[in-house]
């Protein structure tokens, strides 16, 4: 309490009379007390009391032929800048409780733009603090640890749109200077906290959209700050920035969950995203099922030319995809990929029969999704029908002609075989399965079948909807009890009856 006190006395002191200004340096000692440094410097702000312009080096300042006033603003706006640098070490802290109270400099950046600390010297002139706010933007970036909930507490101020273009802006500089000393290794706690940062920026879609800013500007409709284009711009720079370093695994997952969704529909030129997806197509695994959806914006709405994806997608069909996290998205995009009906069929036939001798060992959730998903490929490619009539299936699996090992599709002969594996899917355990597998049979309908409901399906799902069915009376055979235990020729059932 006794140290409030002095901090009180020391902020009054000075705001009462420029003679007790060296007590600034006492009341600056007290950095924990940041609300009530805001205020002090808030209303030297206000009352125009520190140096407008480049400051001045302080003891050539001092010592020049600046007049007392100027002599004064700049000393005062020198304590000003030590001010904001500790604050932003602050941010820095062991103790979150104290780097927490990451407002406080942001509280200076509102002040500084309503009291800009820049000479005006044109209608227009930008006066938003962007130094300032990037002392911020360092702070919440650490390279050492996690700085996660930190940045949460930042979201608020990225609804200003000038404040979400000057962030992007502050990152972009960030990687840049971070990242090149890496040496092309992956920084995972700061390529993390970059990433927990940028990615909920919400874009807006319209320029009449911008309408929220911290800085109010003049004649706004000179500046970039209001073209939506130029957002784009900062936007698209920032992102490609950051995925041209190479990532830690668990970051490129998420960084290709949002991409389609979140990234490429707000950049000026989504195609600059092709190198980035065709190499973590390339990577195999999770990766690869996850940049689909990127390469599906790019292909098929910007023209994107991808030699053999089609063998590449055949690639990814492993025993795994009936049990990845990413399954539902994955069928669903390789759905969309084989709905042309200009595909060859020895290439559609490929698919069918890799999806189904992968089936012989697909949990039943899965065998409940894939198998409308092939018929489905019967109803688009007519030609492919030869794999379901062709008579007599191999008596042996080793006399089948499908050669699974074989990477390329053409070469892969699956129009000379047959569908033996849905066959006997149709003895399978679960009956669901086994009532889908035998829908083959029978001559399959025009009409598609709506997957959509199925490609989540999961077994607790399956195993819920089980146990909730209500079974009918089955009718048994048995034999009426006879005596005491009920045991034929027993002894007791000479002496004692039921009746």
């Amino acid at each position: 309490m006794a140290r409030q006190a002095e901090l009180a006395a020391c902020l009054e002191a000075v705001l009462g009379s420029r003679s007790s200004a060296n007590r600034v340096l006492r009341a600056g000692a007290h950095r924990e007390r940041r609300q009530d440094l805001h205020r002090l410097f808030g209303a030297l702000l206000e009352r125009r009391e520190l140096f407008v312009g480049p400051l001045p080096e302080e003891d050539a300042a001092l010592g020049g032929d600046y007049s007392a006033e100027d002599k004064y603003k700049i000393w005062m706006r020198h304590r000003y800048r030590d001010c904001v640098g500790c604050l932003g070490e602050l941010m820095a802290h062991d103790a979150f409780q104290v780097k927490e109270l990451d407002s406080a400099p942001m509280k200076f950046v509102e002040l500084e733009a309503q009291h800009p600390l820049i000479k005006i010297e044109w209608k227009g002139t930008l006066t938003f603090p962007c130094d300032l706010l990037k002392v911020v933007v360092d702070g919440l970036l650490p390279t050492h640890e996690d700085a996660s909930l930190l940045i949460s507490r930042f979201q608020e101020y990225m609804e200003f749109d000038d404040v979400r273009y000057f962030v992007m802006k502050a990152v972009t500089a960030s990687i840049g200077q971070v990242m090149q000393k890496t040496k092309q290794r992956p920084l995972p706690f700061y390529q993390q906290n970059v990433f927990f940062l940028i990615s909920p920026i919400n874009m807006p879609n319209k320029e009449s959209e911008m309408v929220k800013f911290m800085v109010k500007q003049d004649n706004r409709e000179e500046l970039k700050l209001s073209k939506l284009q130029a957002h784009r711009q900062v936007f698209e720079k920032m992102w490609l920035t950051f995925l041209k370093h190479k990532l830690p695994t668990g970051l490129y997952k998420k960084v290709l969950v949002i991409l389609h969704d979140s990234v490429l529909p707000y950049m000026n030129e989504p195609t600059l995203m092709m190198d980035f997806l065709t190499v973590a197509y390339g990577i195999g695994g999770a990766i690869s099922l996850l940049a689909l959806n990127g390469l599906f914006i790019l292909i098929h709405q910007h023209n994107l030319e991808y030699p053999d994806f089609y063998k590449k997608l055949y690639s990814l069909l492993d025993p795994s995809i009936y049990h990845v996290k990413y399954r539902a998205r994955f069928f669903h995009l390789t759905d969309l990929f084989l709905s042309s009906s200009h595909l060859p069929a020895y290439l559609v036939a490929a698919f069918i029969k890799r999806l189904s001798r992968l089936a012989l060992t697909a949990p039943p959730e899965a065998l409940l999704m894939i198998i409308p998903f092939i018929c489905n490929l019967f109803r688009r490619h007519p030609a492919c029908r030869v794999l379901v009539h062709r008579p007599g299936g191999p008596a042996d699996m080793s006399e089948d002609p499908y050669i699974m090992e074989e990477e390329e599709p053409s070469a892969s002969r699956a129009l000379e075989s047959s569908l033996w594996e849905i066959q006997s899917l149709q003895s399978h355990y679960h009956p669901d399965v086994a009532k889908a597998a035998a829908v083959l049979n029978q001559s399959l309908s025009e009409m598609e079948d709506d997957i959509s409901g199925l490609l989540e399906l999961s077994a607790y799902e399956l195993f819920d909807k089980e146990v909730k069915k209500k079974a009918a009376d089955v009718p048994l055979e048995f034999e009426l009890v006879r005596g005491l235990f009920g045991k034929k020729k027993d002894i007791f059932a000479e002496h004692f009856s039921l009746d």
